[in-house]
């Protein structure tokens, strides 16, 4: 129980340093979308902190694990996950959503390195993951397929049918992560189209599913690891979140999709966020 708990702790210190440098990614901006980047940190932080097999120094190294960020407008935190992880520089960061970078507002394969798929049109990541995952059964790799769907994202039909695709192919190495912070781009999930119990629905297109906190680091890491538990299925985790978690000025709010703030704004979110790092860093660092 030690050894889970203090595991936990160092996944805290990686997601709230995940969550410093997305925020000082967005103050060179003055906008962006900072709502469905801030919720799935902690999620980065387990994968990127131990589940996720790759090399920095290798980013197509064809025994890697892959990763499709299907709701590619949190590009943003992937970015500061993977320099953060050493696969570009800092100053790298300076590109997001600058003309002719190699960080653009949705994640692109074909300009940054360590993406496995470009995404953003909503809903096609789901067959994009399904087509990695048994590629690589095809291949006779036991490469693990991580998807990332939005729950607003979860109102496309095309994610549905490929639920069912992955579940009748038995894509056991298939494991999505649901960000159920229950907003959208135009509002909250149930009053746009209201999703339902999403556990529920996987388990009803044939997939193994629990729901965890989106949070809490140890729980999203047990999880994957029950996931990996061979049982001839893709699992769904569905991620309990709140949009914009960890930055006061667009936390839970409505219209924090894609939004502006001022330079006072994101300085003090910056320096509410270093204290945090730093009080995870305290704690990861007790025996």
């Amino acid at each position: 129980m030690v050894e889970i708990e203090r595991d936990s702790r160092e996944l805290k210190a990686i997601a709230e340093a995940i969550r410093l440098v997305t925020l000082q990614t967005f103050s060179h901006l003055g906008f962006g979308h900072i709502g469905g980047s801030m919720s799935i940190i902690e999620t980065l932080a387990v994968l990127y902190g131990g589940e996720l097999r790759h090399d920095s120094q290798n980013p197509y190294w064809m025994d890697r694990d892959r990763l499709v960020m299907s709701k590619g407008h949190a590009g943003p935190a992937l970015y500061a996950t993977l320099c953060l992880r050493g696969f570009f520089p800092n100053e790298t960061l300076r590109e997001l959503n600058r003309g002719g970078g190699r960080l653009p507002s949705h994640c692109d394969m074909n300009k940054t390195p360590g993406v496995d798929m470009t995404t953003g049109s909503l809903g096609q990541g789901m067959s994009t993951a399904i087509g990695i995952a048994l590629g690589c059964r095809l291949n006779g790799s036991g490469s693990y397929t991580y998807l990332i769907l939005g729950d607003g994202e979860c109102d496309e039909g095309q994610v549905w049918e490929g639920a069912m695709f992955a579940a009748h192919n038995n894509l056991d190495h298939l494991i999505t992560f649901v960000d159920w912070n229950k907003q959208q781009l135009d509002g909250f999930t149930k009053d746009v189209m209201d999703t339902g119990d999403l556990e529920e629905k996987f388990k009803a297109f044939g997939w193994r599913a629990q729901t965890v906190d989106g949070h809490d680091p140890g729980s999203i890491k047990a999880a994957v690891a029950e996931a990996k538990n061979p049982a001839g299925k893709p699992c769904a985790i569905i991620l309990d979140t709140i949009k914009g978690y960890g930055c006061d000025f667009a936390e839970g709010i409505a219209g924090n999709h894609h939004m502006t703030f001022t330079k006072e704004q994101i300085d003090e979110a910056i320096e509410i966020a270093t204290e945090r790092l730093d009080y995870a860093r305290t704690l990861a660092k007790q025996r």
